[in-house]
C-alpha cells in the first residue's frame, strides 16, 4: 500500500527537508507554496495581526513500511531548534488507493514486499 504524507513546514525548512529526503533515498517530492494560520490564530505585531502565515507543503508519496521513517525524518528537520514552537507545521497523513504512470498509462499496486504493475 501507498502513502500519502503532506507536510506543511515553514519556508525556511524546506531545503533542510529536502536535502534530508533525498539523502535518506526519497527523492520524490512535489512542493508548494501555501498561506494558513494554525491554532495560533496568526501572529499580532504591534497593531496589525497577521492571519495567512506563509508556509511551504511538501506532498511525498512512499511505502507503507517507508512511512514512519519518512514521517520522523521530515520531523527533526523541519522542527525549530530544541523542543520545537508554534508554527513548526503540520503533517498529514493519508492512504493512496491508485496510482498511475502518466507517460505509460500504467496502473500501478505497490507494497512493501513486491511491486506489481498491472
Amino acid at each position: 500500500m501507498m502513502i500519502m504524507i503532506r507536510a506543511i513546514v515553514r519556508p525556511e525548512k524546506v531545503d533542510p527537508v529536502l536535502a534530508a529526503l533525498m539523502d535518506a533515498g526519497f527523492p520524490a517530492v512535489t512542493k508548494y507554496s501555501v498561506a494558513g494560520r494554525g491554532k495560533q490564530r496568526g501572529i499580532k505585531i504591534g497593531e496589525v495581526t497577521y492571519d495567512e502565515i506563509p508556509k511551504t507543503m511538501l506532498l511525498v508519496v512512499v511505502e507503507s513500511c517507508d512511512q514512519e521513517f519518512v514521517i520522523k525524518t521530515i520531523m527533526e528537520t523541519a522542527r525549530s531548534a530544541g523542543k520545537g514552537a508554534f508554527g513548526d507545521g503540520k503533517i498529514f497523513v493519508s492512504e493512496v488507493e491508485e496510482v498511475y504512470t502518466i507517460s505509460t498509462g500504467v496502473k500501478e499496486a505497490v507494497s512493501c514486499d513486491e511491486e506489481v504493475t498491472a
